[in-house]
């Protein structure tokens, strides 16, 4: 069939539809229309006058059924987004004009196209990848060896020792090599690569050819709205891209804490284990003795332990980091960890944020009652997502009263709450939704969220150099992430 046919077929269809009958089927004198009301649009199979009635109306069904694997909503907008992914999933249900014997679930594993190969390759992929860090380490730690060697007979190669940094002499080999590997495992901003100048032939996966450049261009000389791909991202990704740069000093701190949380669905935590640690980077080598005054008005009992080159006695006496040795310096240009704390707990009140699950079975499934709190008034969380696993097969919840925002994830059949801020303004809300199901579907419940306050309320309040304990200019970094956040 020419697409000018294809074309009038279709706009003869809402001339020929009458509303006022009952079937769903309209004949002319070559074609029969079979079709299904889906709220404000309509679901249209055209086939020959001789073809199977019943046939027709079953694959009718199925079709209706994919849709909302795909769309939230079925609104225009809606399937006008997820029109691929609609269209591979029509060309598993007929092929070359019949009907495929294939269900709802083969229809998502054929789109998914997962594949063993490809989880066999990734996962040899990573053990070499392990292997080649290992074994960097390893050459390491000769070449540090080697240079050990090489002071003992009289070479000089100074550097800074505890702390596994060291300066670059001219007259060591071995020292240069031993930096270069152990500065490549740091984590650096990549510079642009620059472009070869020869012309490259080579094959690239996942980047965009000219093709692709030309016709999109085409599609939007066409007038066709394009849309970016950054519009799919979730909100948290977009804020991980987009976060303002943070002003740095010459001596800048990282506070950084992860929290690994399982709690029990009927109440009681069953573990709580949290990890915080202070990292100090120093940019300018005249700040190399420098202290740095902690506050510590944590009162949950976490056991802080200080870096082995850090005196212990002082930080115990008088709450200050400092080296054992004053006369040292400080490495420069590598973070090094100089604090770090562990909280573990099974005391409920200790809880950061609080969530309740509730399914209970009515006539046709579950009806879900979900709610969360925030027991620490102090503590700010952003980008809060709670995900829900759902039942496979049974499409979109029937979502009732809801605080904030939500995803339904049909690939992964799980709804995502999503709330942008939960503070002391914002302790609790909850979430209602209908679907088809058992209790046992909707467990276990996950939780992500960040945060620019840390829980165990442990900082650096001043810096000051060890001559003349002259105050420093310092910046400070905090962040609270969750490492796993599960209610079982």
């Amino acid at each position: 069939m020419t697409r000018t046919r294809i074309e009038g077929l279709l706009a003869a269809f809402p001339k020929l539809m009458n509303t006022g009958k009952q079937h769903t089927f309209v004949e002319t004198e070559s074609v029969r229309y079979v079709y299904q009301p889906m709220e404000k649009l309509y679901m249209v199979l055209i086939t020959t006058k001789n073809s199977n009635i019943l046939e027709d109306l079953e694959t009718l069904r199925l079709f209706s059924r994919v849709i909302p694997e795909y769309c939230r909503a079925l609104e225009e907008n809606e399937i006008s987004e997820h029109c691929f992914d609609l269209i591979f999933a029509f060309d598993e249900i007929v092929a070359l004009g019949y009907r495929e014997n294939v269900n709802l679930a083969q229809i998502r594993t054929f789109t998914e196209m997962d594949s063993h190969e490809e989880k066999v390759f990734r996962a040899v992929r990573e053990t070499q990848e392990r292997e080649a860090k290992a074994e960097m380490r390893r050459k390491a730690k000769e070449l540090q060896q080697a240079r050990r060697d090489a002071e003992r007979q009289g070479k000089k190669a100074p550097g800074f020792g505890g702390f596994g940094s060291s300066a670059v002499s001219g007259g060591s080999t071995a020292a240069m090599i031993t930096e270069t590997i152990i500065e490549s495992d740091k984590p650096k901003v990549a510079p642009a690569p620059a472009r070869p100048s020869g012309p490259s032939k080579a094959l690239k996966l996942g980047a965009k050819g000219k093709e692709v450049d030309n016709f999109v261009d085409k599609l939007k000389s066409e007038g066709e709205t394009i849309m970016s791909s950054s519009m799919g991202k979730r909100t948290s990704e977009a804020t991980k891209v987009h976060a303002p740069p943070i002003n740095m000093e010459s001596v800048h701190m990282k506070i950084e804490e992860k929290i690994t949380l399982t709690c029990g669905r009927d109440g009681g935590l069953q573990n709580m284990e949290l990890h915080g640690m202070i990292m100090l980077r120093i940019s300018d080598d005249k700040y190399g003795r420098i202290r740095l005054h902690v506050e510590n008005e944590d009162k949950k009992g976490v056991q802080l332990q200080t870096h082995p080159n850090v005196d212990k006695k002082l930080f115990t006496a008088e709450s200050l980091i400092g080296l054992k040795n004053p006369e040292k310096s400080f490495p420069v240009n590598s973070d090094v960890g100089v604090l770090k704390w562990r909280l573990q707990t099974t005391e409920e009140s200790f809880i950061p944020l609080t969530i309740n699950c509730w399914p209970s079975e009515s006539g046709n499934g579950c009806d879900v009652n979900i709610e969360y709190e925030l027991q620490e008034d102090n503590l700010e969380l952003n980008d809060v997502i709670i995900t829900i696993p759902l039942p496979s097969g049974v499409g979109a919840p029937v979502i009732g009263e809801i605080d904030g925002e939500y995803r339904h994830d049909s690939r992964r059949n799980t709804l995502e709450w999503c709330l942008p801020v939960i503070d002391a303004k914002n302790k609790s809300g909850s979430l209602e939704f209908s679907i088809a199901g058992q209790p046992n579907d909707f467990f276990p419940v996950q939780v992500s969220f960040v945060s620019k306050k840390n829980y165990c309320n442990i900082q650096v309040t001043k810096v000051t150099q060890v001559d003349g304990n002259s105050p420093v200019r310092f910046s400070t970094e905090t962040t609270f992430l969750v490492d796993k956040y599960e209610i079982l």
